[in-house]
């Protein structure tokens, strides 16, 4: 199963089984400015102990958008089916807000080719977590976050 495949199955799972988050708070804090900045977290699996993910981003968020790029790598932990390895690399964008926070910062990571886009909510300079499309945090947000190395 291909990550992209598992986080949108997941998403739709989380939103059919009513697990999408309502209005959360966040403080407004200011754009962080990133020169290079990597995050880590592991993600729930349904058929694996976890999926490692690491994020790098390089660039100025004020920087022309072919000047901010990423990569992104996930493992799968103990997968019956053995996947590879997936590694996706784009160019990321600073989006403002969310339905419950006008003055969020989420960082969109769109694949070069094929791919999904993926979108993370800043929750502070040292936290990132996955959202869904729409801008909308899960109930089980904590379980989908990425902290800076």
């Amino acid at each position: 199963m291909q990550f992209r495949s598992l986080l949108a199955g997941s998403a739709m799972l989380a939103l059919l089984a009513g697990c999408a988050a309502g209005p959360t708070e966040q403080s407004d804090t200011q754009a962080e400015q990133i020169s290079q900045a990597t995050y880590q977290g592991t993600l729930p699996c349904r058929n694996c102990d976890g999926i490692d993910l690491d994020v790098t981003m390089v660039g100025e968020e004020q920087a022309p958008l072919e000047e901010r790029t990423f990569e992104l790598e996930a493992t799968y932990r103990n997968h019956p089916q053995s996947p590879p390895d997936e590694n996706y690399a784009g160019n990321w964008e600073v989006l403002t807000g969310t339905p419950s926070n006008p003055n969020a910062t989420v960082y969109e990571l769109t694949p070069n080719g094929e791919g999904q886009t993926y979108y993370f909510l800043r929750i502070d300079e040292q936290t990132l977590e996955l959202i869904d499309p729409e801008r909308r945090r899960f109930q089980n947000g904590e379980g989908l976050r990425l902290q800076r190395r």
